[in-house]
């Protein structure tokens, strides 16, 4: 095995395998990498290798003496064609390789020869009959030419290059006839425009306008388009003749009005009869296509409208062309995006400007037609102002009931009632109703929508109007709902009690604070409780409000329970009624206010001394129940010296001070998730109590050390 390397092998000729590898020259390594002295361009390289390049050997010129050398090279070349045709037929260079040596040999019909040849191979190909049918002209064969370029349009008719070169020779010729002939004979295979318009210059060029004007009758028939149509106008209007040209246009717009590039068509129309100095026709030209074309592609035509009216027209004119040129990008940004209902606002507001009822109500018709993609409330917000500003639109400017109402009703049918809905649609329909009197219709829009959406906003509404209208017992059943579908609600039981109370139904509205504070849930029942309270108070119960409170405490002991309860034993001073004895004329004439300023001075010692019990019930609970709530016992103790201040004399300050804390600034440190975070200042508040709290936990600390002594000595 070490040896295999080194013995012959008879697939190698008996070569080593050694000897068959290639050896390649070890890359010399660069020590020395900085930059020669002299430096050479690429340029120079490429020079000096063109300069040391060999001379291209070419081969010796050979002169010809006589006709036996000349035949024999004539059959030598002959034979070298002949053979490479035989082996690359398909090539068409060779062909006409060959044909171009015969020719150069004066020896026409050999080269006539060969080129037929060439075309029985590939007689598509349009070269091989252009090379042959240039041999021909130049050598001043003009029949056969004729034949060659009539064989090759008959062979090759959409090839126009021949039509042309054929057109032309007989031109040259001055052969006219013969060129219209070719010409009608194209015509016949029905060629783009620009064979056409060949045709068309053709006959300008020997001033034959009737010929001329027949051919473009003939061109629009074969390409009914819009250029071929402007290039027929302009033609007629070189000639001056405007009312073949407006003719022109008129049957143009007739047939194309719908077509792709008609923009261009109105355009060139317009702009024909502004140059004619008619200047209503070019403005009804553009009003006419502003309202048929499409908005997305007629830009150019609203941009040459306004520049049409900023130079022919007036105000009106100008308004008019500002106000398509926005509608034409309202359009566009609708297009591109109908869900944008910001675009669909601007556009509705721009057509109401103009003030054309059937073009605003088109644009509402598109605008609502554009439902949101889901049913979610925050996809229908600003959507379901479309549907208001159109039902306005129609009450207040168009000014057409039935539709209105037929507005609102469709956009309370499109509303998904189960998933969301829209309290201001159903109060819009209702007030709408009551504007044109019809109340029952109202009251069925109201109802429905408590059947199908109840909403606080529609029963506020709803009561509202039922009380305008004096119907009190509608607006009991319409509490009653309410309160069936939000019993938590405190507003609803507030103003439901309210209601009977305006009524002089103390008792009844009594019985709904009562059932109000019995739910197990309310909203917000601070409000009650304080409207409870208000509304006993101004029937002047004195004990059942004080019930109240001593109920409210049982459910919450909040500062503002405790300093409202205070400040109403505070006020709860009765005037000095004294009426059974009060038979005097003198007392009989003492007016009523003055009755209410005569207060006994034992009854304000009475509600003072209340008032001072409340306070000392507070401050007792914060004191042994809730003893962390230090501030909120030092607002109590500030409030409660504010209330002894404010009685004057039979007030004593002297009462609280020495229960009020002081204040103390301390620092404490600041916890987060990655532990203390650093440092805060709070204030602290230290009561008359805590100053001796140290000593009385020492001493509490030795008498348990003494009892434990005790105890451990009996063991």
């Amino acid at each position: 095995m070490g040896n295999s390397g080194k013995e012959a092998d008879a697939s190698l000729g008996y070569l080593t395998r050694k000897d068959t590898e290639v050896k390649l020259p070890r890359p010399t390594r660069v020590k020395n990498k900085t930059p020669a002295p002299i430096q050479i361009t690429a340029e120079q390289i490429l020079r000096e290798a063109r300069e040391r390049q060999e001379a291209e050997i070419r081969p010796p010129k050979q002169k010809i003496t006589d006709t036996g050398e000349l035949a024999d090279y004539r059959l030598r070349k002959r034979k070298e064609y002949e053979d490479l045709i035989r082996r690359v037929r398909w090539n068409i260079s060779v062909w006409v390789k060959y044909a171009q040596w015969e020719e150069s040999q004066k020896d026409f019909s050999r080269a006539r020869s060969v080129w037929e040849r060439a075309l029985e191979v590939d007689y598509r190909n349009h070269t091989l009959w252009l090379k042959y049918a240039d041999f021909e002209m130049k050598n001043k064969f003009i029949n056969h030419a004729r034949n060659v370029w009539d064989r090759a349009v008959s062979l090759l008719p959409r090839v126009d290059q021949l039509w042309y070169k054929y057109i032309h020779m007989e031109e040259m010729l001055g052969n006219v006839a013969g060129a219209r002939q070719i010409f009608e004979r194209w015509m016949d295979w029905m060629p783009d425009q620009q064979g056409w318009l060949s045709f068309i210059k053709f006959e300008l060029r020997y001033n034959e306008i009737e010929r001329a004007r027949g051919i473009y009758e003939r061109f629009v028939e074969c390409h009914p388009k819009v250029t071929a149509w402007i290039r027929f106008a302009k033609f007629e209007m070189k000639n001056g003749d405007i009312v073949r040209a407006r003719n022109v246009y008129e049957r143009a717009v007739e047939k194309l009005a719908e077509d792709e590039e008609a923009e261009n068509l109105f355009v060139a129309f317009a702009e024909f009869e502004e140059r004619c100095k008619e200047t209503e026709r070019a403005r009804c030209i553009y009003k006419f296509a502003l309202d048929h074309i499409p908005k997305g592609s007629a830009e150019d035509l609203y941009r040459k409208f306004v520049a049409f009216e900023k130079q022919y027209g007036d105000k009106e004119g100008i308004e008019d062309a500002i106000v398509s040129k926005r509608r034409f990008q309202y359009e566009d940004e609708v297009r591109k995006n109908p869900l944008n209902y910001d675009a669909w606002f601007d556009y509705i507001r721009l057509e109401e400007s103009v003030g054309e009822k059937n073009r605003v109500r088109e644009v509402y018709e598109r605008a609502i037609a554009n439902e949101p993609p889901a049913p979610e409330k925050r996809y229908w917000q600003r959507y379901i102002y479309l549907w208001i500003n159109y039902a306005l639109y129609e009450e207040l400017d168009a000014e057409d009931v039935e539709r209105t109402r037929a507005v609102y009703r469709l956009c309370l049918q499109q509303i998904p009632h189960e998933k969301f809905s829209f309290a201001k649609i159903w109060l819009l329909a209702a007030q709408f109703e009551i504007r044109h009197l019809n109340l029952k219709g109202a009251r069925q829009i109201l109802g429905n929508a408590i059947g199908k959406a109840p909403k606080d906003k529609i029963f506020k509404k709803y009561i509202e109007i039922e009380l305008q209208l004096g119907n009190m017992d509608r607006c009991r059943k319409l509490y009653e709902k309410y309160l069936e579908w939000s019993p938590q609600n405190c507003y609803a039981w507030s103003k439901f009690a309210e209601l009977e109370r305006s009524l002089g139904e103390t008792e009844r509205a009594r019985a709904i604070f009562e059932l109000a504070i019995a739910q197990p849930a309310l909203d917000m029942p601070e409000l009650l409780w304080k409207a409870y309270v208000d509304f006993e108070i101004s029937e002047k119960q004195i004990d059942r409000t004080r019930q109240l409170y001593e109920r409210l405490l049982d459910r919450t002991k909040h500062l503002k329970v405790w300093i409202s309860y205070a400040k109403f034993e505070a006020s709860a001073m009765a005037p000095m009624g004294n009426d059974e004895d009060d038979d005097d004329s003198e007392e009989a004439t003492i007016s009523e206010d003055q009755k209410k300023a005569t207060i006994s001075e034992d009854q304000m010692k009475l509600c003072i001394q209340n008032a001072r019990s409340v306070f000392e019930k507070a401050l007792n609970y914060f004191r042994t129940t809730a003893p962390e709530l230090k501030e909120e016992r030092a607002m109590l103790l500030e409030e409660w010296l504010n209330m002894e201040s404010s009685f004057g004399e039979l007030g004593d300050v002297a009462l609280v001070q020495p229960k009020l804390p002081k204040k103390l600034k301390r620092r404490r440190p600041i916890s987060s998730e990655d532990g203390i975070s650093g440092m805060e200042d709070y204030v602290d508040y230290v009561f008359p109590e805590e100053n001796n709290a140290p000593n009385l936990k020492i001493l509490e600390a030795a008498y348990k050390w003494k009892k434990q002594r005790l105890s451990s000595s009996d063991d």
